[in-house]
């Protein structure tokens, strides 16, 4: 077998923040990486940028460019990215952003970027409240009905295993990396209650 890939596709999203939320600039990379000289080697390269109110955590701007493409006519489709001014990058985000510019309505790749950005987004709250040296949740409560965390993933699970531990008074950012298990911290608790 040939070592040499015949497709590569590379996505980066990078994040950068202000007092007033976050700017994430994204971009899509197709590549043929056994094209020689002659042949198409860079097959697409798309870039998306979103702004994100810190507050909110909805969009407030979005551009789209393309630098390489395989028809004329693509390029005509990046001011359709407007669309996703508006939505919050939590729950319910990936639908709402196919429904808006999935299929015929946009561009796959640029779509699927759009997609990926909205983790990127959430965490980027995590990684911006860690520099800054406080914590994203707050209290017991934290998990509330409103929460953006709340039924994320499993772990974010309305009485999942963040919710316990967020009950048993652990915060996300107040300990080692990765944070213990439910069962280590509670132990923890217990030792510290009961020294000796």
């Amino acid at each position: 077998m040939d070592n040499t890939p015949t497709h590569r596709r590379s996505i980066v999203v990078e994040c950068f923040e202000d007092d007033d939320g976050f700017e994430l600039r994204g971009s899509l990379r197709d590549e043929r990486p056994w094209a020689s000289e002659g042949e198409v080697h860079d097959v697409h390269e798309m870039h998306l940028d979103l702004w994100v109110d810190r507050a909110t955590l909805t969009i407030t701007d979005a551009r789209a460019r393309m630098a390489r493409f395989p028809h004329d006519e693509c390029s005509s489709i990046e001011p359709a990215f407007r669309a996703l001014v508006g939505l919050s990058v939590t729950r319910g985000f990936n639908r709402q952003v196919q429904e808006r510019l999935g299929r015929q309505r946009g561009c796959s790749h640029l779509e699927f970027l759009a997609r990926a950005m909205g983790p990127v987004a959430i965490q980027s709250v995590a990684s911006s409240a860690s520099r800054r040296g406080s914590t994203v949740v707050t209290g017991p409560d934290a998990l509330g009905p409103d929460s953006w965390l709340r039924n994320t993933c499993h772990l974010w699970a309305e009485d999942g295993i963040g919710a316990q531990k967020i009950a048993d008074g652990w915060r996300p950012g107040t300990s080692e990396y990765p944070a213990p298990s439910v069962v280590e911290l509670r132990r923890r608790k217990k030792v510290h209650q009961n020294p000796g």
